[in-house]
């Protein structure tokens, strides 16, 4: 196990402005850390620095107490799992796998039994002689994983490897991944762009906007408490409702809004609803407020499917808890206390 860290990390492509804009961040040992963010925020760039495959423009990255900045690939002690997984094609998984024990040389004698641990590992003992071309999207994650646990590495660098499977194969293979690491207990840097992922897999999250770190913190954390504006509308599909007023941004996740008038401890507003969505387990109503002081401000309200949807122009009183509101100003989109 190992800690990765990050100081001042920058890479700047050409005379542009920087795709990685002095980033610190440092991993626990055995964590599985998550960096999340949009397209173009860099996280992908942090990774291959991390990993070797980028020299930074500045900045240094540790791995397991030693700056590595001067080290190749295979002298950090990592394994790195890619989007494409990677595989060739014409060779076996079992030779796939050996791949890495070759270039290490690691003896002959050692293959078969480091193979088979691997293989076990991922139940894909039974596709050892097979190609590629003859497996399917999730058993070659699978086997790219099984090549990655063969070197036992320090860290484990994962960019999307999930994200070319289908959303049912998905969700399994995100469990057998978790569940893998934390058997294991190696360090894992793992980059996404699919928030579910990232709440679902990481114990932090590192959330990244144009080559800045925005926020680090448990899945909880960062949903419940954003830092800043971007990631309370980045994180939560609806995102987070935001009403301006006086320099004061109020915001409110869709769930936080009840139905009824507001009793003490709670803000209340007059809800128009506009249009619903039944989304099976949940429902949604896009509405305008009609109160004096946010007239017009679009809202969105989601709730449970079971409860009686509003009828679509209706106008009603809803309700939010106090402790349920976070507060930005307005200008920096920083969060603040409560006024």
């Amino acid at each position: 196990m190992a800690i990765v860290a990050t100081r001042a990390l920058t890479k700047r492509f050409g005379a542009g402005e920087n795709a990685v804009d002095g980033v610190d961040i440092e991993s626990r040992d055995g964590e599985f850390l998550v960096l999340l963010g949009p397209s173009g925020s860099g996280k992908t760039t942090v990774l291959r620095m991390i990993a070797g495959l980028e020299d930074p423009t500045s900045g240094e990255v540790w791995i397991g107490g030693r700056m590595v900045n001067a080290m190749t690939p295979r002298e950090r002690g990592i394994a790195m799992v890619f989007q494409s997984y990677a595989l060739y094609p014409h060779l076996t998984v079992y030779d796939n796998i050996a791949f890495p024990l070759k270039a290490q040389g690691v003896p002959r004698s050692e293959h078969e039994a480091k193979i088979g641990w691997a293989a076990e590992k991922f139940g894909i003992v039974r596709l050892l002689e097979r190609k590629p071309r003859e497996l399917s999207g999730g058993e070659r994650q699978r086997v790219a994983l099984a090549r990655a646990l063969v070197r036992e590495p320090q860290v484990f660098l994962l960019d999307e490897p999930l994200s070319n499977l289908d959303a049912k194969l998905r969700a399994s293979a995100r469990e057998e991944l978790q569940k893998f690491q934390k058997e294991l207990g190696t360090t894992a840097v793992y980059v996404t762009h699919d928030q579910v992922e990232a709440m679902a897999l990481g114990d932090r999250v590192v959330i990244m906007d144009h080559g800045r770190v925005r926020q680090v913190g448990t899945p909880a954390e960062v949903y419940d408490d954003p830092a800043d504006t971007f990631v309370a509308t980045f994180l939560g599909s609806p995102p987070m409702n935001l009403l301006e007023r006086d320099g004061i941004l109020l915001g409110f996740r869709p769930e936080h809004v009840r139905a009824g008038s507001a009793a003490e401890g709670a803000v209340g507003f007059r809800f128009r609803c506009e249009l619903t969505e039944y989304l099976g387990s949940e429902q949604l109503a896009y509405g305008t407020l009609q109160d004096a002081a946010w007239a017009g401000r679009e809202v969105v309200w989601r709730f449970p499917s079971w409860d009686p949807a509003p009828a679509e122009g209706s106008v009603q009183d809803v309700y939010v808890e106090r402790a349920r509101l976070r507060y930005f100003d307005s200008s920096t989109g920083l969060r603040r206390p409560a006024p």
